[in-house]
């Protein structure tokens, strides 16, 4: 199989060639104006940041590429669903006012905010795409309908998944939040009726009858529920909740199998920011110590060779001081006085969730077709 090719682009500057500069050097070099925009929807596909956390990517970086795009002849937009869980983006005007205060905005970041999956979760396109695990994934309905998906990721730890990068940020940030739950879990939702305070509205959304109220509870029959998630995605007490979850090479065939069908069959191309390697998700509302140094920029069109060049550059790299990996007392000998630990060669997001497995989602992302796991790295200054 032939290989991908992966750009990246450290982060070292000089005047007249700032950190913006450089981006858009990179993926112009990658071959992102080889896509016609011409009159396209084109969906880019970013984390606007959970309230609390401060990881997220710069809008400055998407107003860079926007004006690329737009300068190609495109009709960008910024975009991602809403969250499974009750937080800061559970809806779409929670979830808005945490994109405008972080700067995704026509002025910080050059283009509006969709929120893909509507007002609550519940505005999505099931997109067949022939997986064994999830068959018709069920999209954010403005990243179904685009013409063009661009991905900016963070590149990241993740508690579940190991890591999140191209394809976690399309497949997991792309799922309405039905599609959340079944990414998450392979089991239907139940009630906590300690929170429920049969307020109804699970009763009013459920497509398929299966949620009644009874005494003041809300009471699921399991006979007609299908597992769609719509009650966990309006319920805002979170008594609508998820039994049990996927383990992680399941959750991350899943993941695969969501992003393919993203992707599949419209022009793509993906952006990934190896800085401030966090060691959880950007979901949580705070975001921990770095687990190494701030690494550069990298882009392709292949997703999985992607991910697989991030995570190789993380692993290459020395770990950092008094973060997660310090956490666990995973000590070397020949400590240097710099600051760093010598855990040069060494998997950090194993060191820090040891119980995951993200080799599992590009192999699996390899096996169904949405890219290859060999790469060929071309720098660009």
């Amino acid at each position: 199989m032939e290989k991908s090719k992966v750009y990246f682009t450290d982060l070292r500057t000089v005047p007249g060639n700032d950190l913006l500069t450089k981006l858009e050097k990179l993926i112009r070099r990658a071959g992102i104006g080889d896509i016609d925009f011409e009159g396209k929807f084109t969906a880019i596909k970013i984390h606007f940041g959970e309230p609390g956390n401060m990881a997220y990517i710069r809008p400055n970086y998407a107003a860079r590429v926007v004006d690329v795009i737009r300068s190609l002849g495109g009709k960008p937009f910024l975009t991602d669903s809403n969250t499974l869980y009750t937080g800061g983006r559970s809806n779409a005007v929670d979830h808005l006012n945490a994109a405008m205060e972080n700067g995704f905005n026509r002025i910080g970041a050059h283009a509006d905010v969709i929120i893909a999956d509507g007002l609550k979760g519940t505005s999505y396109k099931e997109v067949p795409s022939g997986g064994k695990l999830c068959p018709s994934p069920k999209i954010g309905a403005a990243i179904a309908d685009a013409d063009i998906v661009i991905s900016m990721n963070h590149f990241k730890g993740h508690e579940q998944s190991g890591f999140g990068g191209a394809l976690k940020n399309l497949g997991m940030g792309s799922a309405s939040v039905g599609g959340k739950l079944e990414l998450h879990s392979s089991s239907q939702p139940c009630i906590d009726l300690d929170n429920c305070i049969g307020c109804r509205i699970c009763e009013k959304y459920c497509r398929h009858d299966a949620v009644k109220v009874v005494d003041r509870k809300a009471v699921i029959d399991y006979d007609k529920c299908v597992g769609c998630g719509q009650c966990v995605a309006v319920c805002q007490k979170s008594a609508a909740v998820i039994k049990d979850y996927d383990t992680s090479d399941v959750l991350n065939s899943k993941i695969a199998e969501y992003a393919y069908a993203v992707v599949n069959g419209k022009p793509n191309f993906h952006i990934s920011f190896i800085m401030n390697v966090s060691p959880n998700c950007d979901c949580w509302g705070h975001n921990d110590a770095a687990l190494v140094p701030d690494i550069g920029i990298a882009a392709s069109f292949d997703p999985v060779a992607l991910d697989c060049a991030c995570a190789d550059l993380v692993i290459a790299a020395p770990s950092l001081k008094g973060n997660a990996i310090s956490d666990k007392d995973y000590h070397h000998e020949g400590e240097c006085g710099c600051g760093h630990h010598h855990h040069k060669g060494e998997d950090k997001f194993r060191i820090v969730h040891p119980d995951t497995n993200w080799q599992a989602g590009v192999e699996y992302g390899e096996k169904i077709g949405l890219g290859c796991r060999s790469y060929e790295l071309i720098n660009v200054r």
